[in-house]
């Protein structure tokens, strides 16, 4: 999805020395990304057939590029944790002339990781910084591993499954393996996904939309043994939102027909949906079906506004795509799945009910909510 909200802190906290120095928070960074494109850096302007392993790894001619998992899991007695883990990599400098300083670094990275426990009504999310210098961030393609100090994710020597998945926090942690039950499915147009009408405004852009989880999640002291469902989303770009761009809403969402739907609303200032909105169906044998901003509608049903940042978010949603004659109910866990850190956003643990083709469907997923 387009998350380049999040990655424009960076560039306020990759002076940063130690990953604890936060930066004056963002309630709204659309503006940094109406900035100019840096020169140097490459655009997504054609199309890309993904080649595996190398497209797990960093593309570091490109300006931003994220690595994002979020998953639903459940404990023994039916108790539900969501999760999202996050890297991303943000390149300060185009210019990759060698220098002997293992301390030069001209990419930034920052972590997020947060956990949703719906039986105690508490959500926790943390975040971390670094430079990726003296190893200390980074990515490798042989075996898949991606890094941020020690929360990481990573792959078997031989293929990128099974992935283990390890971030801890005092409050919180993960230690996940993953595999994936469908390939990866490319977005948008032959692996570009547009994102408005500027040359180059657009994103490299695969997801893996059905993974079997299985570890612990730790709430404080206690661990608890989960399993349950995950997706992942890699994507890549140098790329700045068209100045009418206020925000987005984007789901991920699993079916129990073994659907899976992806859309993300690009809104514009006055309120409206952009036409360079997107999204996938993924049917059961992994083909996938391409939607357009005219092919869905997207229906607030309920507000939440939080009570430590003032904002006013909705939360619960109708989703109808008459081509496929479904319609989706989408409501939280929690209402209360705000990320108060260097930017503010909502992303969420979802569970979803609804009708297609006159068949009922039950599900799961997660939403992500800016600019409100």
């Amino acid at each position: 999805m387009n998350r380049f909200l999040i990655l424009a802190t960076i560039i306020l906290t990759s002076c940063s020395e130690h990953h604890e120095q936060i930066a004056t928070q963002i309630e709204n960074a659309t503006e940094f990304l109406g900035e100019s494109v840096p020169e140097g850096f490459a655009r997504v302007t054609s199309q890309r057939i993904f080649q595996f392993p190398e497209d797990h790894g960093s593309h570091e001619d490109y300006q931003n590029e994220w690595w994002y998992i979020t998953g639903n899991l459940e404990a023994s007695q039916q108790r539900h944790f969501g999760f999202e883990l996050t890297f991303f990599r943000y390149g300060l400098n185009a210019n990759t002339t060698p220098r002997k300083s293992e301390w030069a670094a001209n990419h930034a990275w920052m972590g997020h990781l947060a956990v949703t426990d719906s039986q105690n009504n508490e959500f926790v999310a943390v975040e971390r910084f670094s430079r990726q210098a003296l190893k200390l961030a980074g990515t490798q393609t042989t075996p898949f591993k991606v890094w941020l100090e020690d929360w990481f994710i990573y792959g078997n020597k031989d293929n990128i499954w099974p992935l283990s998945v390890n971030a801890n926090s005092e409050r919180v942690g993960l230690n996940l393996t993953l595999n994936s039950k469908k390939p990866a499915v490319s977005h948008g147009d032959g692996g570009v996904d547009q994102k408005g009408p500027e040359k180059g405004n657009a994103s490299h852009y695969y997801s893996f939309t059905r993974l079997d989880a299985k570890g612990t999640v730790r709430i404080d002291e206690r661990s608890y043994q989960v399993s349950g469902s995950a997706w992942m989303d890699r994507e890549w770009g140098t790329s700045s939102l068209s100045p009418d761009i206020a925000g987005w809403d984007w789901f991920g969402l699993q079916l129990s027909d073994e659907r899976e739907f992806m859309y993300y609303r690009l809104r514009t200032n006055d309120g409206q949906s952009s036409p360079y909105s997107g999204g996938s169906i993924i049917l059961p044998d992994g083909e996938r079906l391409n939607l357009n901003a005219s092919d869905v509608f997207l229906e607030p049903l309920k507000y939440w506004t939080s009570p430590e940042t003032g904002a006013t978010y909705p939360t619960s949603w109708q989703i109808s795509i008459p081509q496929e004659e479904m319609t989706l109910t989408v409501n939280p866990y929690l209402d209360k799945q705000e990320l108060n850190l260097t930017v503010r956003y909502w992303e969420g643990a979802m569970k979803v009910n609804g009708i297609r083709k006159g068949q009922s469907i039950t599900g799961q997923g997660y939403t992500e909510l800016t600019g409100y």
